[in-house]
């Protein structure tokens, strides 16, 4: 795990591993040219001992805190020193603002440090110069003695940086133990929660099975209730079935009682039958005499009836008076005039009385018509044809015309219709011969409709809502005439 910074130490804890910043840094470098250029000045030149060579402390395994305080002190160093002391590899870190070498460019410094001897002798040198308090090994914080004696090479620097491991990880076992607190209180919180729920719960099912049971005590009473009822409804029907049987004996005694007097209604009915016979029969003789008196009386009113005509004849024609009045025959009762009774049309002729009839509406069965008249010609051209024909007949005429077609595989439907021809299309899924129908349905009572097809179900239809059906080939007789 990473290393946690000393208490009293004012060194940020930042990783100093491999970053995008030490990538562009390594580019940088090789831009600039090799470590070792020829403004470099050798680290020999100074006469100083390499420190640090003796050392077997790994700059790998150093605690996090000493890694950040060097690359402090490289930071500070690189701001100020030549550019013949600075490695080709960390020129671009020494380019940025003082505040960010240290955090930008940790990985750079930290490798030149590790890399180059003489630029670790730079550094100690620019430090005892300006800030010498930066390798002191003496002070009492040992991540700064640490740093200072890993660039001195000093041999209490495994001491320090000892101390400063083992200072980490003391923090870090404490932070490991403080989490582990606080994820024990939280669990601590959740199970202390999880019993309330639970408390909770068992209450809730506790107060479900009282109900239940009360609900089931009181299902319990309702059927002791039911079954007392049932026992009562059980006696009712015993109750009621004696009584049935005593008004059965009743009704049969009563029933005896009145065949009786059926069979004494009976025989008086007999006597009266004969009875009756002979005044038939005396009534007979006296019509018979009645009659021989009427026809004497006839006879002389025939006689003033004949004087009687010829003065009503002449007194009407000089009245003018009409016989538009009910005749006898129309007021016999027991028998119905047929409601719409029209007889079949054979010859254009009579479709001439019949289109002179006031407001006649003509309705065409249009492919009907086309099919059975010329079905050599395509749909289109049939349609056409007749549309026009018929707009001549209605001029001639003056009847309202409307001709229907079936809608079905109609690819275009024609926007205009000539001047007087109702055109219609059935709609998909409608017959033409249903569209036929509606239009005699939707006619008022008493109004002439002439419907024209050869479809005998059609005719029939149409015939019992009071329509008259015309063959279409009489149509066609007549349309040969316009």
């Amino acid at each position: 795990m990473p290393q946690s910074p000393e208490p009293g130490s004012s060194l940020p804890a930042e990783s100093t591993g491999p970053s995008r910043e030490d990538s562009a840094f390594a580019t940088a470098a090789d831009a600039d040219g090799p470590a070792t250029d020829a403004g470099e000045r050798p680290p020999t030149a100074r006469g100083e001992e390499e420190p640090a060579e003796a050392l077997a402390v790994d700059w790998a395994g150093l605690p996090e805190a000493v890694r950040v305080r060097l690359a402090e002190i490289a930071a500070a160093a690189v701001g100020g020193m030549a550019r013949a002391d600075v490695p080709a590899s960390v020129r671009p870190v020494a380019r940025f603002a003082p505040a960010k070498r240290a955090r930008l460019g940790a990985g750079p410094l930290l490798n030149a440090l590790r890399d180059s001897s003489a630029f670790r002798v730079a550094v100690v040198e620019w430090a005892r110069e300006h800030r010498p308090e930066m390798v002191d090994t003496t002070v009492d914080d040992p991540v700064s003695a640490a740093a200072a004696g890993m660039l001195l090479g000093d041999r209490a620097v495994r001491d320090h940086v000892a101390v400063v491991a083992r200072r980490a990880e003391d923090a870090q076992l404490r932070a490991e133990r403080d989490a582990a607190v606080a994820r024990a209180d939280k669990l601590t919180a959740e199970v202390e929660r999880l019993r309330a729920e639970l408390a909770e719960a068992r209450g809730a099912v506790q107060r479900v099975r009282d109900e239940g049971e009360a609900e089931l005590e009181r299902l319990r009473r309702r059927l002791r209730e039911q079954g007392v009822r049932l026992r009562q409804a059980r006696d009712e029907a015993a109750a009621a079935r004696a009584a049935l049987g005593r008004a059965a004996g009743v009704a049969a005694a009563t029933q005896r009682a009145l065949a009786a007097e059926r069979d004494r209604e009976r025989e008086r009915a007999e006597a009266e039958r004969a009875r009756a016979a002979r005044a038939e029969a005396d009534a007979e003789v006296a019509r018979q005499a009645a009659r021989e008196a009427r026809q004497a009386d006839e006879v002389r009113l025939a006689l003033l009836v004949d004087t009687l005509a010829g003065a009503v004849t002449g007194l009407r024609r000089e009245l003018a008076l009409g016989g538009s009045g009910p005749r006898p025959a129309d007021l016999v009762r027991g028998a119905t005039t047929p409601q719409g009774a029209v007889g079949r049309v054979e010859d254009p002729a009579a479709l001439d009385r019949l289109l002179a009839l006031p407001s006649v509406h003509l309705v065409v069965d249009g492919y009907n018509v086309t099919k059975t008249g010329y079905p050599e010609l395509t749909l289109a051209d049939q349609r056409d044809r007749l549309v026009n024909q018929l707009a001549a007949l209605a001029a001639r005429t003056g009847a309202e015309v409307t001709v229907v077609f079936d809608g079905a595989g109609v690819v275009a439907v024609p926007s205009a219709s000539p001047r007087g021809v109702r055109v219609l299309f059935s709609d998909p899924g409608v017959l033409a011969d249903d569209v036929i129908r509606a239009l005699v349905t939707a006619e008022p009572e008493g109004r002439p409709v002439v419907v024209v097809t050869s479809d005998r179900a059609v005719a029939d239809s149409v015939r019992r809502r009071g329509a008259h059906p015309v063959p279409s080939s009489v149509l066609l007789a007549r349309l040969g005439r316009v």
